[in-house]
């Protein structure tokens, strides 16, 4: 006859012994003690540090090395291994890779005598006319051919079309269709009086894109990132980049949710929580041959096709314009979608007020809140609000340099303007802070919205150097953002502001304006049919001709009149 013993103690000893004797399998006493050890964990670190900190370096991929460290103690994985079962990002990526390289073959070649040739090229002006009215649209037919006069049978040339009237200061972006066959359609709508000049630029010929396309997309060593370590009062420094390229001991700072990652060579005796600051310098390395910089020399960029034409004349006509429908949110942008006549620029595709006296301005920016993401490009719009608008004060958010986040305030009108860069890759000889920053879709992430919250993103001039798909990443990030933003607030108004045209004569290879059109290209396909506004900066450089990452305040002036339409 069996007997039942009940053993009575008091002793916490007793209840782990009660406890373990629920469970009389191994496996099963071993998954009690790991989830026990869990519990400990949190209870441990919520009571030794401030827990409010600690859920925000959750949402902040830089400070992500906690959870890095504690998950992969507990459940071990290959770090963003994306080839084991692709997601619907991996996928997306994929297929906008495949069309871009139908876009761009490979175009190999063995002489320059066999490249676009821009002096042996023909242009024709298609239905010539002593006279045009203003609103007409003149075309003209491109028949390129190399250096040696032979007609070319396939496209790709990068171009750029422009019509001007430098008495008038006036400009306008033409419109490039390639028909793949070494023919192309230059078509210039004529949107004012006067003479008008025509322009057609071989910025690259077609196998010298091939060669930026290939060459951009092989390595991620182009640039040497170099972190700035705090040890106490000294500082370490150790090397960095956007892909693990050391066997050492390396920082992983990583947002699994995005697959966004960045790596240091881990410092000795140093954690990885001390990474402060950052610099970047250009490294002596490339992937284009000898024989493909060659089509990178000052000679053969930004060559004149149309040289030899005169001038046209353009009458009015009494052609009127009207444009009823109000600058919107939403609204498709077309190319062009502008032009500017005496510096002001003038809208094509809706009606645009004049918001430049400082009582509308304050009215309109009166109760809102408006972040500025992005790089060195939307920051000037930063210092010339400050000096246009003196009302907006500066407000010191401390930290060093000009990279650090800006703010103006107006506290009567209860406006906030805020600047912060981008996360990486943030290129820059200038040491910068990363301790204040995340990547943009996250900072999306971190705003409730309302309809007095206004957001506005640009993103590219970093990302050239880089191969493509960290690019492409990012932009479908952000629109994952975007729309999770849209789902808790509606009314929030959201506007992508495109890349600047930059310096002809940089390195061709890290920043020709080539990378910055197909990352255009991108980002216009990406956030097609999103409830966004778009501040077309691409045209409007062009149209300007400043050939200045960093434009003069006319055109800065213009950019933030455009905006103010969208939000007023």
């Amino acid at each position: 006859m069996s007997r039942l013993f009940v053993l009575k103690c008091d002793d916490p000893s007793c209840f782990s012994l009660r406890t373990l004797a629920l469970f009389p399998n191994a496996r099963a006493r071993r998954l009690l003690l790991m989830l026990t050890s869990v519990l400990a964990f949190w209870v441990i670190y919520f009571s030794a540090k401030d827990h409010t900190k600690f859920i925000f370096s959750l949402r902040n991929p830089l400070y992500l090395n906690h959870w890095n460290i504690f998950r992969k103690s507990f459940f071990p994985e290959t770090l963003l291994d994306l080839e084991a079962s692709p997601t619907e990002t991996e996928l997306r990526i994929k297929g906008i890779m495949e069309k871009l390289d139908q876009l761009m073959p490979p175009r190999p070649f063995t002489n320059i005598t066999t490249t676009t040739s821009a002096k042996q090229s023909r242009a024709t002006i298609l239905s010539p006319q002593d006279t045009y009215c203003r609103g007409d649209q003149l075309d003209v037919l491109l028949e390129v051919r190399d250096h040696l006069g032979r007609r070319k049978q396939y496209g790709g040339d990068f171009l750029r079309a422009r019509m001007s009237s430098p008495a008038l200061k006036a400009g306008a972006s033409g419109k490039v269709t390639d028909f793949n066959n070494g023919t192309y359609l230059v078509s210039f709508t004529l949107f004012w009086a006067g003479k008008v000049s025509l322009s057609l630029l071989l910025i690259h010929p077609s196998e010298g894109v091939s060669a930026l396309w290939r060459a951009r997309n092989q390595g991620y060593d182009k640039v040497i990132f170099t972190g700035q370590f705090a040890n106490g009062t000294s500082q370490v420094f150790s090397q960095c980049g956007l892909t693990p390229h050391s066997n050492a001991e390396l920082c992983e700072y990583l947002d699994y949710r995005d697959q966004e990652a960045f790596y240091c060579v881990r410092p000795p005796h140093v954690p990885c929580e001390a990474l402060t600051h950052m610099t970047t310098r250009n490294a002596n390395i490339s992937y284009l041959s000898k024989k493909e910089w060659s089509l990178f020399h000052r000679s053969n960029m930004g060559v004149e096709i149309m040289k030899n034409f005169n001038p046209i004349e353009v009458l009015r006509c009494n052609k009127s314009e009207n444009i009823e429908t109000k600058c919107q949110l939403g609204m498709k942008t077309p190319f062009p979608s502008g032009y500017t006549v005496e510096r002001r620029w003038i809208t094509v595709f809706c009606k645009q007020m004049e918001l430049n006296e400082r009582k509308n301005t304050n009215d309109c920016l009166k109760r809102k809140l408006i972040y500025l993401m992005g790089d060195s490009t939307l920051r000037q719009w930063i210092y010339y609000l400050q000096n246009a608008v003196k009302t907006l004060k500066v407000f010191d958010h401390h930290g060093v340099g000009v990279f650090k986040t800006h703010v103006l305030l107006d506290a009567e009108r209860h406006t906030l303007i805020q600047w912060k860069k981008h996360s990486h890759p943030f290129v820059t000889q200038q040491l910068f802070s990363v301790k204040d920053e995340s990547y943009i879709p996250r900072e999306i992430d971190q705003i409730a919205g309302d309809d007095g919250t206004v957001i506005v993103i640009t993103l590219g001039q970093h990302f050239r150097p880089f191969p493509i798909k960290i690019f492409i990443r990012r932009a479908i990030n952000i629109q994952k953002a975007i729309e999770r933003l849209f789902l808790r607030s509606p009314k929030t108004k959201v506007i992508l502001k495109t890349e600047n045209t930059r310096e002809m004569y940089l390195n061709a290879e890290l920043f020709s304006d080539f990378h910055g059109h197909i990352q255009n290209l991108i980002m216009r396909g990406i956030f097609e049919g999103l409830n966004v506004g778009v501040i077309d900066a691409w045209d409007m450089t062009i149209a300007y001709d400043t050939r200045n990452v960093h434009p003069p305040d006319y055109v800065i002036g213009n950019q933030i009149n455009m905006f103010l339409n969208y939000i007023c």
